[in-house]
């Protein structure tokens, strides 16, 4: 039997639950071997900042993972991702991100925001009515529905649908993870996922066409520039792009970021007393614990990559996770301060396919700590926090907690 290379071994790790809690102890066992680490014939590892900063914005990286060599990575037919703008290169993706700006505009953002308020006081309330002393999981009660509302009306989708809408965005979201991490049953669930969204998001664009309200999907269906037009099958799946990235990242930024700061009392006494410090500290919990682990690009040509030669079809992996606890950048980077400068963090990726929904994640952010916070003067641990069991997209299963007046 040929012996497991690196990747294997990694991955394997990476399906523990040990690696789960904390995968950070890891991925310092590979900083230090190299700048670029090859962990398989065709699979090499970054880890450092500057080079995970440095490779994603390489111009002769692609992002399609169909260049890729490895046969896992081989699709027999198109699928949502091989479609998508998260892997999608220039020119195609310069034209489509041109006009999705056009219609995911700042101020449709900032006019998220008293909605986005309006939904936590609302989830923040139910959970206040409770019996008194009952724990409460606040990733079901708070941090899975506050990203979901604020995407559905985003997007227009009407509220009794959001229930379905939602278990198909958490089939979905698995597709994000490395194939090795996948069997063929979680694959099958995963195209059934998407089957049954795409064809929800189908229905809906065509009764915004005939229909067109304020919400997204009714943009991005009138944007034109220079008479272009974003096809129906681009705006579907931008639909399901949105969702993903822009809904299941959040709720893990909420989850991890409530869970972290539980876990270190003196930096969660010092946002009560000082809110104006919850902006600053999002960054931070971002940096410290991010929502997205790792993302890859495929090498256009044969290259001399950080000093290594890479051929063309190789796969970058980019550790987004260990790139953001890099001690040559974040001084002592495995303690949560919230007073930290942490804005060079990697969590919203970098380069052309920098999050598009980063200034929303942002918002959201802010909104579900700050209310937490200010409506209850008590938090804590009511119970063990369960991981969900995926490892590009990190986040909690379930966060048990205490919440309360004193």
């Amino acid at each position: 039997m040929a012996e497991a290379t690196q990747a294997e071994r990694f991955f394997l790790a990476a399906m523990s639950p040990g690696f789960r809690e904390d995968p950070y102890p890891l991925y310092e066992t590979y900083r230090g071997r190299g700048r670029l680490l090859r962990m398989a014939d065709t699979i090499w590892f970054a880890l450092g900042h500057g080079d995970v900063t440095t490779l994603l914005r390489h111009p002769k990286l692609s992002s399609n993972e169909t260049r890729a060599t490895t046969e896992a990575a081989k699709q027999d037919e198109p699928t949502w991702e091989s479609r998508s703008l998260l892997f999608m290169d220039p020119p195609d993706h310069t034209r489509l991100r041109g006009l999705v700006a056009r219609a995911f505009t700042p101020k449709r953002i900032a006019d998220l925001r008293p909605t986005s308020e309006a939904i936590a006081a609302r989830l923040l309330d139910a959970i206040a009515a409770r019996e008194p002393g009952t724990p409460v999981d606040l990733i079901e009660a708070f941090a899975y529905p506050l990203p979901v509302q604020v995407i559905s009306a985003l997007l227009g989708v009407p509220a009794a649908d959001q229930a379905a809408f939602t278990a198909w965005s958490r089939g979905v979201a698995r597709s994000l993870d490395p194939s090795v991490l996948r069997s063929t049953a979680i694959d099958a669930a995963i195209a059934e996922a998407e089957r049954a969204l795409m064809a929800y998001l189908e229905d809906l664009l065509a009764l915004r066409r005939r229909q067109p309200g304020d919400d997204l999907l009714s943009a991005l269906v009138a944007v034109e520039a220079d008479g272009d037009r974003i096809a129906p099958q681009e705006v579907v799946d931008l639909a399901l792009l949105l969702l993903i990235a822009g809904h299941e990242t959040t709720v893990n930024l909420i989850g991890n970021g409530v869970l972290a700061l539980l876990r270190a009392p003196d930096q969660l006494a010092l946002l009560r007393r000082s809110p104006d410090l919850i902006a600053n500290a999002i960054d931070e919990l971002l940096r410290f614990d991010g929502p997205v682990q790792m993302t890859q690009r495929i090498a256009t040509e044969d290259l001399d990559l950080l000093g290594h030669p890479v051929r063309a079809g190789d796969e970058i992996m980019m550790v987004l996770g260990a790139a953001n606890r890099d001690p040559a950048v974040f001084a002592d980077p495995h303690r949560l301060d919230v007073t930290r400068d942490a804005r060079r963090h990697v969590a919203f990726g970098g380069g052309i396919h920098h999050c598009l929904g980063a200034t929303l994640a942002r918002v959201e952010g802010h909104v579900a700590l700050h209310a937490l916070l200010a409506r209850f003067p008590h938090v804590a641990l009511a119970g063990t926090p369960t991981r969900r069991p995926t490892f590009t997209l990190r986040g909690l299963e379930a966060l048990p907690v205490e919440l309360g007046n004193a």
